[in-house]
């Protein structure tokens, strides 16, 4: 159907068990505490549209993001993407062809990239893992047309990750997530480790690798700047919950009282000087 989002996410819910070990909780008399990261969150994203999470460290976004790819089961809610359920579909191939169109990029690229590994090993893990190339040769040639999409060189396939920089691995990084054909992408503060920069030249990147194959975007940031270049809507978590979603207007005229605080804790020298009110927390 024309009108159905790409990517659906319906009252998504979080919970983690924080309790102390059942001894202790005898000893003591205390009960069990439960952590609710994610409440009950429910938002689409169209094909081809880059849908950005704001919100403070603690916020519930990058949680989120682990449910949408499927590395962390939720409590309660559902994904579809494509029409498709992501936490029960049909059989286990159609789970394998979902899991081969989604990719993610992680915040560390170092951490991320297995040191142990040449980056032609890397980058070509996709490719065997999904079947997408026969033969060693046609994957060499794959990999090094990957490394060609992200500014890199074939010849850099030879090295190991620590031989380059952060700007470099996330560009390795992000030949990896191509390696597949994915069609979304979860970005999880894919530049917040990288210098000004680098950031710039890789969010360049992945914009144009986005016009280039129609890549659809959830992507993850609490730097606001950042998130008005790439993003065409923007959803604002806090404490678990996404209270606000708005596009361009958000910056000009925010609704939420917390996006305002969001907006006012941004750097700006015409502010200077200018008496701000703190954030009183609210006990959940």
């Amino acid at each position: 159907m024309a009108d159905r989002p790409f990517v659906s996410i319906r009252d998504l819910r979080r919970a983690f068990d924080v309790s102390k070990p059942w001894l202790s909780r005898v000893l003591t008399g205390e009960g069990r505490q439960v952590l609710t990261a994610v409440d009950g969150v429910s938002f689409d994203i169209a094909r081809g549209e880059t849908f950005a999470l704001v919100g403070e460290s603690g916020s519930g976004k990058s949680t989120l993001g682990r449910m949408v790819v499927g590395l962390l089961p939720p409590t309660s809610g559902a994904v579809t993407i494509d029409g498709m359920p992501m936490t029960h579909p049909a059989s286990a191939a159609a789970r394998h062809r979902l899991r081969r169109r989604i990719q993610m990029i992680f915040q560390d690229p170092y951490a991320s990239l297995n040191p142990r590994w040449r980056v032609e090993r890397i980058v070509a893990e996709p490719i065997r893992a999904f079947g997408l190339v026969r033969g060693k040769r046609a994957i060499a040639a794959r990999v090094d047309d990957l490394l060609g999409l992200v500014g890199l060189h074939p010849e850099d396939g030879r090295g190991y990750p620590h031989a380059f920089s952060g700007g470099q691995r996330q560009r390795i990084a992000i030949a990896r997530t191509l390696a597949s054909n994915p069609d979304f992408i979860v970005c999880d503060e894919p530049t917040s480790a990288l210098d000004m920069s680098v950031q710039a030249q890789v969010l360049n990147l992945m914009r144009d690798l986005q016009d280039r194959f129609g890549l659809t975007y959830l992507f993850i940031s609490h730097n606001l700047a950042v998130v008005r270049h790439m993003a065409t809507r923007v959803g604002v978590m806090y404490l678990g919950r996404l209270v606000e979603v708005s596009g361009g207007d958000l910056f000009a005229a925010p609704r939420h009282p917390y996006t305002r605080m969001l907006l006012d804790a941004v750097p700006d020298l015409r502010f200077t000087g200018r008496s701000r009110l703190p954030r009183k927390r609210r006990i959940r």
